[in-house]
């Protein structure tokens, strides 16, 4: 989102921006995604969002111009219960009148797209061919060079330790490598953006929830080319990385905190889902894997807008899964929102103070 934001920012001829991270671009939740990128939701704004980001990233090798391992494979719900269908169903009416390609199909075409599978229990499945993965670390790498390359300062290793306030609005952001007067700040702190919201009073309700993946040993032969697939009941899901297969899997019981230790423990609970649904991957033998944060806000949609009490903080967080995904469409929203002109969708729908009402919005079922 920062290196997203700094791009679009940059391009349209803002100045003295930066970015601050306390690590390395891209090594914290940024650096550890599976990748996913999809316009398959349930609610409108969420397909526009993830549909202009599609476009976005298969632009990409022009603007900004980079190479991100895009791989449009397509994205393959398998259902299991008659609800799930009628749900679906419901989204892809929605999904198809916005533009986007997706199809529910029958177990039999989901097993010829993706031969691992079993069918047995399936109703149905739900499927969009322009949907696939990319490589994060790539796409942080491209928007990060090309801003730097429009003037962007990246100030890695620099923590944020306070933000100073004069009346309505925020003056100055204090690091650990000295204060920076500023006109505006823009949070895009992830996981750790409730904390980035205390300084200045503005509540970010961010929670981190530990995610876990794994990698397969190079197989041989090797995997055939198939959808991102996710078995929706349990959440499981895989799909190819490189020479092998890529696993994950969303603990109900994972509880939250900021802890990042990859216990391959985990994989017991895919390969018991998998022997039922994926027969073939239950056995498979993994080399590695990672944890990284979802940034989990109560109705698991983003937080994205300018504060109400201070006009000149805005933020963008809380994406609950979905960041990667949203990341170009979001740069461009809170460049028209700094610039103070209407983005391409409506997203006050995405306000934090939404919460603060009690309101929210309809939650997505489904987080991968």
């Amino acid at each position: 989102m920062g290196a997203s934001t700094a791009f679009h920012l940059a391009e349209s001829g803002v100045r003295n921006i930066v970015v601050i991270d306390r690590g390395d671009l891209g090594r914290g939740s940024s650096g550890k995604p599976i990748g996913g990128v999809r316009a398959q939701f349930s609610d409108p704004l969420n397909i526009e969002l993830g549909s202009r980001s599609l476009r976005a990233y298969e632009d990409f090798p022009r603007r900004p111009g980079a190479d991100i391992k895009l791989d449009t494979v397509g994205y393959l719900f398998l259902l299991d219960s008659a609800r799930q269908t009628k749900d679906f169903e419901v989204s892809v009416k929605l999904q198809n009148d916005l533009g986007v390609p997706s199809r529910m199909i029958t177990p039999a075409e989901a097993r010829r797209l993706c031969p691992y599978i079993s069918t047995d229990g399936l109703l149905a499945a739900a499927y969009s061919p322009t949907d696939g993965h990319a490589r994060p670390a790539l796409v942080v790498q491209g928007y990060a060079l090309a801003a730097a390359r429009a003037g962007v300062t990246i100030a890695a290793h620099t923590e944020v330790c306070g933000i100073d306030v004069a009346g309505d609005r925020v003056t100055g952001v204090h690091t650990s490598h000295g204060r920076i007067g500023c006109s505006t700040v823009i949070c895009t702190a992830g996981a750790w953006s409730a904390s980035i919201g205390d300084m200045v009073g503005v509540n970010l309700p961010v929670r981190p929830v530990r995610r876990q993946l794994a990698f397969t040993e190079p197989l041989v032969p090797s995997a055939p080319r198939i959808p991102f697939t996710i078995d929706f009941s349990s959440t499981a899901y895989f799909h190819n990385s490189d020479d092998g297969l890529l696993f994950g899997l969303a603990d109900p019981d994972q509880e939250e905190g900021f802890d990042t230790t990859w216990t391959p423990e985990w994989l017991e609970m895919f390969r018991d889902i998998a022997r039922h649904r994926a027969p073939a991957l239950a056995d498979m033998r993994t080399t590695r894997g990672w944890a990284g944060l979802y940034e989990v806000t109560p109705d698991h949609n983003a937080l994205i807008g300018r504060s109400p009490d201070l006009a000149n903080f805005l933020y963008a967080a809380g994406f609950s899964g979905h960041g990667f995904l949203q990341a170009p469409a979001v740069g461009e929203v809170v460049r028209d929102l700094y610039l103070e002109r209407e983005p391409f969708t409506d997203i006050s729908p995405l306000s934090a103070d939404r919460f603060r009402h009690g309101a929210g919005i309809r939650p997505e079922a489904h987080v991968v």
